[in-house]
């Protein structure tokens, strides 16, 4: 099983140095192009996925997350989101309820 993000350049770029396979989005295509990639991908256990990339694509995004269970989706405030960061194993337990 392994993660996958979809996010912004230093999203994909800063996960990439702890192991974790990233695409970079920046439109809407490139969005939906990654999205479909990554559920392709049967090794492909957790999609970490940008809050702004998936605002770009938010009806597959919650299509996908209303009818199926695996892969599970994470979904990170970006850079630009000005949400609270918090830390990325804290919003993976709590999207699985297990503590990692």
């Amino acid at each position: 099983m392994r993660y996958v993000v979809i996010g912004d350049e230093d999203t994909v770029l800063g996960l990439s140095l702890v192991g974790v396979f990233g695409m970079q989005a920046t439109n809407a295509e490139e969005a939906r192009i990654a999205w479909e990639k990554a559920l392709e991908d049967k090794e492909n256990g957790i999609i970490i996925i940008t809050d702004e990339v998936a605002n770009m694509i938010r009806s597959s995004v919650d299509r996908y997350l209303f009818s199926e269970t695996f892969p599970l989706v994470v979904e990170i405030p970006s850079q630009k989101s000005g949400s609270k960061r918090s830390d990325l194993r804290a919003l993976v337990n709590q999207a699985i309820g297990v503590s990692l």
